[in-house]
């Protein structure tokens, strides 16, 4: 019944090692089917060299584990809530690599430096600021779901448009419409976080960069006559 999403799931998870986003079991992807209000995730604390397809966690939109024996990630919850407040999401991939999870150390968003930022968004990557006290000591992991819709909300963010976030003092989060989006989103965001650093050890005064540039490589990828890549 769940057969495709597990296959998918596995494939989205083994991505992570090979791209160079995660360290140890450092990471977790999840890939959701809609129609049936579930998606699979990792289990937590498996290497990635024994995982299997079958080890992957089918979990319902509010947390509940329906299928699998294994515990599922422990930042599931997070997962939950996005994927049941957020309709148009269809996987989600969280990290703690090196350079994505430096800035969200830092507080910081990354700001939009240069065009490779500008072919996938028109805006900073946004950090989503720490959580109160009362939601870290509360529902933690279902809770950091919230940190991130509220600082949307609060930031005025279109999350169909912006892909990926920095949850401040923890590490980046990246969403797709599939599984495999969500992880193009998550390497991005790190290829990105290494840029902005080096550039701003460079030049601490670089500029953000202007918006004709920005609104042009976006376009041309994004934009109603987009003509990047091909048809």
């Amino acid at each position: 019944m769940y057969t495709a999403i597990k296959e998918e799931a596995y494939h989205c998870n083994m991505q992570l090692p090979k791209l160079g986003l995660v360290l140890f079991t450092f990471g977790n992807v999840s890939v959701a089917d809609r129609e049936k209000g579930v998606f699979a995730i990792k289990p937590s604390g498996v290497p990635y060299e024994e995982l299997t397809p079958d080890h992957m966690v089918i979990v319902d939109f509010d947390g509940n584990t329906v299928e699998g024996d294994l515990r599922p990630s422990s930042d599931t919850r997070t997962h939950a809530v996005l994927y049941k407040h957020w309709d148009g999401i269809g996987g989600i991939t969280h990290t703690h690599s090196t350079y994505g999870t430096a800035w969200a150390q830092s507080q910081r968003d990354i700001p939009i430096f240069g065009t490779t930022h500008a072919d996938h968004l028109t805006v900073d990557i946004p950090c989503a600021p720490p959580m109160s006290d009362k939601m870290i000591v509360g529902n933690y992991e279902y809770e950091t779901g919230f940190q991130i819709m509220n600082h949307f909300e609060a930031q005025q963010l279109d999350y169909k448009e912006v892909e990926m976030v920095l949850v401040g003092n923890h590490a980046p989060f990246a969403w797709g419409k599939t599984g495999i989006k969500s992880v193009y989103n998550s390497a991005v965001l790190e290829t990105v976080a290494q840029m902005a650093y080096l550039t701003e050890q460079i030049n601490p005064k670089a500029p953000r960069l202007k918006d004709a540039l920005i609104n042009k490589h976006y376009d041309r990828k994004h934009g109603a006559d987009a003509y990047y890549g091909q048809k």
